[in-house]
């Protein structure tokens, strides 16, 4: 389960989207009672929070097309992932 699924929200979700699904979780899995599924939740918001770290997790993602944020441009992008066997293909020959 991605991070977009953790906290409910879109792979293309803005800061504030992200942040109010955060706490509607929290609220719903306080730290106190529920400590794993807080866990969960904070490493999700962390994930999504951090534009490297959500690059990374799209890029591993389950979706057929995931957005990936271009960490040198800064734009979002949309990417079609191919398979990990294109990818070292690709890494390979760079």
């Amino acid at each position: 389960m991605g991070a977009n699924e953790i906290l409910g929200v879109a792979a293309n979700a803005g800061e504030e989207e992200i942040r109010a699904a955060y706490l509607s979780k929290v609220k719903e899995f306080p730290p106190d009672r529920s400590p794993a599924e807080f866990e969960k939740i904070r490493d999700a918001y962390d994930t999504l929070r951090d534009p490297r770290r959500r690059a990374r997790a799209m890029f591993v993602s389950t979706e057929s097309n995931p957005p990936l944020v271009s960490l040198i441009e800064g734009r979002a992008m949309r990417r079609i992932f191919a398979g990990p066997k294109l990818w070292h293909e690709v890494l390979k020959n760079k």
